[in-house]
């Protein structure tokens, strides 16, 4: 018997299409807002305790490490939904050739940072 398996399994070593790459982000976007919006809940349940809960939270936001994250979240979230438009255009049938994929891919890493670049600024 011919054994035609592949030898290298070593996912470091193995280049993924760029199609491979979008979704695979996509999961890990999903997996960290779901981690996160236990922290924004968490502050925002903090800034409608009192007044001085609010004042925390808003003194808190001010610090580079908040914005850090604040950032992050926005990432994810624009990514994620970036990412979730372009599996909806594909179940309404376009772009569901290997090449409409890549474009499709390609389209959602540039919208992405595009979007990701404004809200930077906008969190600074």
């Amino acid at each position: 018997m011919k054994d035609t398996r592949p030898v290298n399994l070593d996912i470091a070593t193995i280049k993924l299409p760029i199609t491979a790459y979008a979704s695979i982000l996509h999961r890990i976007s999903g997996v960290f807002l779901f981690v996160a919006i236990g922290i924004m809940i968490y502050a925002l349940d903090l800034s409608l305790s009192s007044a001085e809960g609010f004042a925390s939270v808003g003194s808190a936001l001010d610090s580079l490490v908040a914005k850090l994250v604040v950032w992050a979240v926005l990432s994810g979230l624009i990514y994620h939904s970036v990412a979730g438009v372009k599996h909806l255009i594909m179940d309404m049938g376009y772009g569901e050739t290997y090449e409409g994929g890549v474009l499709g891919s390609r389209i959602t890493f540039l919208v992405s940072a595009v979007m990701i670049a404004l809200a930077g600024f906008w969190v600074w």
